[in-house]
C-alpha cells in the first residue's frame, strides 16, 4: 500500500464534513445556503471554513452569482469530480459495516454492486493481495486501494 500518498490525499480532503459536502457537489453546483442544508449538522463557520480549505486543495471552484452582497456558487473541479469513486466504495462499505441497504445494485437482479481495481491495458479486474485474513482488513484494505487508485480513474463498478 501507498501509505504516503494515502495520508497525502486525506490531508486534501480533510475530514468528514469535506467529503459529505464532495457528495453533495456531484449532484451540480450549490450555493452556500443550499450546502448548508445538504450536510446536516454543519456549523456555519466550519462550512466556510471547509470551503475555503476545499477550493485551496483545488477541489472545487467558486463563482460569483450575486456581486452586492458578494455570493457565491461551488462547484467541483475535475480532481473533485475523480473522489466520487472513494465515496462510492467508502458508502459501500459503511453500509455493509452498519447493516444498512446499499444503493448501488444490479438492476437486473438487485444484488449490491462491489468495487474492484480495472487494468484498461489488459480490460480486466485485478485482484488485491490481502495481507491479513480478518474481514475487517480485508474490507479496510478495499477501501484503502479504491482511495489510491481513484486518481488514475482505473476504478469502475464491476
Amino acid at each position: 500500500m501507498h501509505d504516503a500518498a494515502l495520508a497525502l490525499a486525506l490531508d486534501q480532503v480533510g475530514d468528514r464534513w469535506s467529503l459529505l459536502m464532495i457528495r453533495s457537489l456531484l449532484g451540480g453546483p450549490r450555493r452556500y445556503g443550499e450546502l448548508a442544508g445538504d450536510v446536516v449538522g454543519i456549523a456555519p463557520n466550519v462550512l466556510a471554513a471547509r470551503l475555503r480549505h476545499l477550493e485551496e486543495q483545488r477541489l472545487i471552484t467558486s463563482s460569483p452569482y450575486q456581486q452586492r452582497p458578494r455570493r457565491l456558487a461551488y462547484e467541483l473541479t475535475t480532481p473533485g469530480r475523480e473522489l466520487a469513486t472513494v465515496l462510492g466504495a467508502l458508502s459501500s462499505w459503511g453500509a455493509r459495516q452498519h447493516g444498512l441497504p446499499e444503493r448501488r445494485v444490479h438492476d437486473a437482479c438487485g444484488t449490491s454492486l462491489t468495487w474492484r481495481p480495472w487494468c484498461p491495458t489488459c480490460a480486466s479486474a485485478v485482484d488485491l493481495p490481502v495481507e491479513s485474513s480478518s474481514a475487517e482488513d480485508q474490507s479496510a484494505s478495499v477501501v484503502a486501494a479504491a482511495a489510491a487508485a481513484a486518481g488514475a480513474g482505473n476504478l469502475v463498478w464491476m
